[in-house]
């Protein structure tokens, strides 16, 4: 009688089938931001040595997964899972319908705070992942995440990512001339340089948890390395470098917002920017009560890393124009910002674009792209 439970239900049967009749693994993975570029990343390594299934965009709810799951043959080696919630629960019902043999959180952030209710229960739904692991499952935890690190699981093994961890960020990320990630990976004494091309510092710690993932489940080191040196960006409005027609250079990172992937992008503007850093917010949705203090700091780092003009659409998004002061611009509209935009923007200017996905900026990115 519902179509939810019977595209669960037949993703559980084909799943089942394809574990009783071939060597399939299910590397699944979850955390409040990040998760589409890691799953990109390892998806992209994974094919590197068969066939694989990964989810189209972000594929993460008790839709996306089983039709994910359903994409899968007999042929297919790695099936890769994100994972999302939208409260307690979520992800269990998830890992009921594909038990991972590899599973991750990437981190606890405040995405869907208003939701969840605290921090603590973000952590207690994200850590659903690895209490559905089987005893010879793997475990992949971020070190630099308290809240990660703390979390219990049923599996044996448990690889732990970070600044100082199994895997680790040997070096500071740096970004080269078009803004790639450069890094350096330590894993069992030994150090490999990548750069991954795709835009912005995250991607260092992005890498080493795709790279966790993929040696857990048996992948050479040298191989995973190879294939992140060619893992150029899959998901559009991802930190999306765009060239408007006059030169000036766009990154559209307008599929989606919080506090820590808006302060991410805010350091990769500042990063990549050349001459004049512009950056258009919109806002942070689904924060609940800490809402315009979430939206506050974010207009104080802006101020302190020195963007030199911070356009700010919506009341909603107020606070961030409060934080920064002096530098910020407040427009009501996406129509408002354009026109604004259009009078004050430069060639050599760098434009970061982000909000929350009902905001849809990528329409301001098009109307910048076509002037």
């Amino acid at each position: 009688d519902d179509p939810l439970v019977a595209v669960a239900a037949l993703a559980r049967w084909l799943l089942q089938e394809l574990r009783s009749r071939t060597e399939v693994r299910v590397l699944a993975l979850t955390g409040s931001q990040g998760k589409t570029s890691v799953k990109d990343l390892l998806a992209h390594v994974c094919a590197t040595q068969g066939p694989t299934v990964a989810p189209e965009g972000s594929f993460n709810n008790e839709l996306g997964v089983p039709l994910t799951i359903l994409r899968a043959d007999l042929s297919t080696r790695w099936l890769i899972l994100e994972m999302g919630a939208r409260g307690a629960g979520h992800i269990s019902y998830l890992c009921s319908i594909a038990r991972p043999d590899v599973a991750a959180v990437l981190n606890v952030g405040s995405a869907h705070l208003g939701e969840f209710g605290s921090v603590a229960g973000i952590a207690a739904a994200k850590g659903e992942i690895l209490q559905a692991l089987k005893p010879e499952g793997v475990a992949i935890v971020n070190a630099d995440d308290p809240q990660v690190a703390a979390m219990s699981t049923s599996a044996e093994t448990v690889v732990s990512f970070g600044t100082e961890a199994d895997v680790s960020l040997a070096q500071p990320v740096t970004l080269d001339p078009n803004g790639h990630a450069q890094i350096v990976l330590r894993y069992r004494d030994r150090d490999w340089s990548v750069t991954v091309p795709q835009i912005g510092f995250h991607h260092g710690i992005n890498a080493a948890a795709a790279f966790a993932m993929a040696v857990a489940c048996g992948i050479q080191p040298e191989s995973v390395i190879d294939a992140l040196a060619t893992a150029e960006p899959q998901s559009v409005m991802r930190m999306e470098s765009v060239r408007a027609p006059d030169g000036m250079l766009i990154l559209n990172d307008a599929y989606n917002a919080n506090p820590e992937s808006m302060a991410a992008a805010l350091h990769t503007l500042v990063g990549v920017a050349r001459e004049r850093s512009v950056a258009v917010l919109g806002p942070m949705l689904e924060l609940g009560a800490e809402s315009h203090a979430q939206h506050r700091r974010i207009g104080e780092l802006a101020a302190e890393l020195g963007v030199d003009l911070l356009l700010v659409i919506g009341e909603a998004a107020g606070g961030i124009a409060l934080g920064a002061g002096d530098i910020a611009l407040m427009s009501e509209s996406v129509d408002e910002a354009i026109d604004t935009l259009r009078v004050s923007l430069r060639p050599t200017d760098t434009v970061l674009v982000k909000a929350s996905r009902s905001i849809k900026l990528e329409k301001l990115v098009a109307a910048l792209v076509a002037a």
